[in-house]
């Protein structure tokens, strides 16, 4: 007979784009790279589940020393939602796909330039500081969006996964 089963006391955080191959697979390589104290998880609003990241993506990451060759994309769902402390998403769109789709989660759902701008830091639990927030109620702005690098070609995946890399700094101390 097995014991109970044992509940991951970290704080989740869901790291929301389009496809999940580029934008959220670089900041959860980013975060699991920098801290086991939150447990990121990979998601895409419009994503085919278990493809492998695109190879642009994956040289973005060894340009900064990072790798995570298991990686497959993920389609958010309604248990990634409904789990998550935090959904930090990379374009407006994004937001208003949980907002429609899992608007349950809707108060813990933001870009993460506003995340930057506004979660305050401190003692209190991740999940009371983003519930002082009111993000429901937030309107987003479109300049709130990391670009997708999607169609472009190497370099603009290098810089978007600095731009990333930069803002996941600014997060982390945060959270």
């Amino acid at each position: 007979m097995t014991g109970p089963a044992t509940v991951d006391p970290r704080p989740a955080v869901v790291m929301l784009c389009t496809g999940n191959a580029a934008r959220s697979v670089m900041a959860v390589v980013m975060g699991r790279a920098r801290t086991e104290a939150v447990r990121f998880i990979g998601a895409g609003t419009h994503s085919i589940e278990g493809l492998p990241m695109s190879g642009r993506t994956r040289r973005a990451l060894e340009g900064l020393g990072l790798a995570d060759p298991a990686h497959r994309s993920h389609q958010l769902t309604a248990a990634d939602a409904d789990g998550a402390d935090l959904i930090v998403a990379f374009a407006p769109e994004h937001v208003d796909y949980v907002r429609r789709m899992h608007p349950e989660a809707a108060a813990r759902t933001a870009t993460i330039k506003h995340l930057v701008a506004e979660l305050p830091p401190g003692p209190a639990p991740l999940g009371q500081r983003v519930a002082a927030l009111r993000l429901a109620d937030v309107e987003v702005a479109g300049a709130e969006e990391v670009v997708d690098p999607g169609g472009g070609e190497d370099p603009a995946f290098v810089a978007c996964a600095a731009e990333i890399d930069h803002l996941m700094d600014q997060l982390l101390a945060l959270i």
